[in-house]
């Protein structure tokens, strides 16, 4: 096998670990976004700073897609499960617990995936599958009875129910993307999220309850800046590629990564403890989503 070809075997491989990556970083960034500016000015910001810079690639590269037709319905549910509902719910998470709890509790993603996946979309999973997804859950539970409530995590029960919430919407999103990558581009498909998400949340400003900036804190603008473009152009953008050579419940399998990097950035970034046990647990969890790749063939969605 040449080195091309060895390159294009894994590169939605190396897109998924990359994904998951940014999204573990998105937590962090989250986390110091929140410190100086409402959560709902925050998701909005992120999906208008994330349209914008669709909006000039389009411009530049001039991108065009051939519409199929009744394909709204599934456009709409992808949108609406994310990241409309997603980040309703991961926005109020995060400011009840800590960004490595928000991370942890995101590996149990792959588990709603292989159940909704085998009914919709007669992708079949084996014992060493399941084993795989209850190993890497065993491990985030165990992250979660070694984690510590913070000063910044208030609520950290109501927050991390809230995640479980923004885990089972993202499920919704993935079965729909799955079909849609064969449709249309990764790069389509991210945009439409990104002006979906714009729309949805602009309305959540005009509430009485959200606190619009009077100033600009460069370190929460920065981090704002960072989830506009690197988060939802990057990760939805990679994630979005790498569903469309992968089946879809092997990729969602990568999301079990997401803890054991936001537990390391956590650490690194915003001080939170990595005791030894948390270290062990992430091992578990690296475990978890080993097996889950060593599974067979898989039946695939023809569309």
């Amino acid at each position: 096998m040449s080195s091309d070809v060895k390159i294009k075997s894994i590169l939605p491989e190396l897109c998924l670990i990359g994904a998951a990556t940014f999204w573990a970083s998105s937590f962090i960034a989250t986390k110091i976004a929140f410190r100086s500016y409402d959560p709902m000015v925050v998701v909005f910001s992120r999906m208008l700073i994330g349209s914008i810079c669709f909006l000039l690639m389009s411009i530049r590269y001039k991108l065009a897609f051939s519409y199929r037709k009744g394909d709204y319905k599934l456009l709409f549910f992808m949108a609406f499960c994310e990241p409309c509902l997603y980040f309703l719910f991961e926005a109020h998470a995060i400011v009840n617990t800590t960004a490595s709890q928000a991370g942890m509790i995101s590996a149990i993603l792959p588990v709603f995936v292989m159940i909704v996946a085998g009914f919709l979309l007669n992708e079949r999973t084996g014992i060493k599958g399941w084993s795989g997804a209850l190993i890497a859950l065993a491990g985030v539970i165990w992250l979660t009875l070694e984690s510590s409530p913070q000063e910044n995590a208030p609520n950290p029960m109501l927050g991390n129910f809230l995640e479980i919430l923004a885990m089972i919407c993202a499920a919704g999103y993935m079965i729909a993307i799955r079909i849609l990558t064969a449709r249309y581009s990764p790069l389509f498909l991210t945009a439409v999220q990104a002006f979906a998400g714009c729309f949805f949340f602009f309305p959540f400003l005009l509430l009485p309850k959200t606190e619009l900036p009077t100033e600009m804190v460069f370190s929460s603008a920065a981090a704002v800046f960072y989830l506009g473009t690197v988060v939802t152009i990057g990760a939805f953008g990679l994630y979005n590629y790498g569903l469309k050579h992968v089946p879809v419940s092997r990729a969602s399998s990568y999301v079990n990564l997401i803890p054991v990097f936001s537990v390391m950035l956590g650490w690194i970034i915003l001080g939170e403890t990595l005791s030894g046990n948390q270290l062990l647990a992430a091992a578990v969890v690296m475990l978890g989503v080993w097996l889950t790749q060593q599974r067979g063939a898989k039946k695939q969605i023809r569309v």
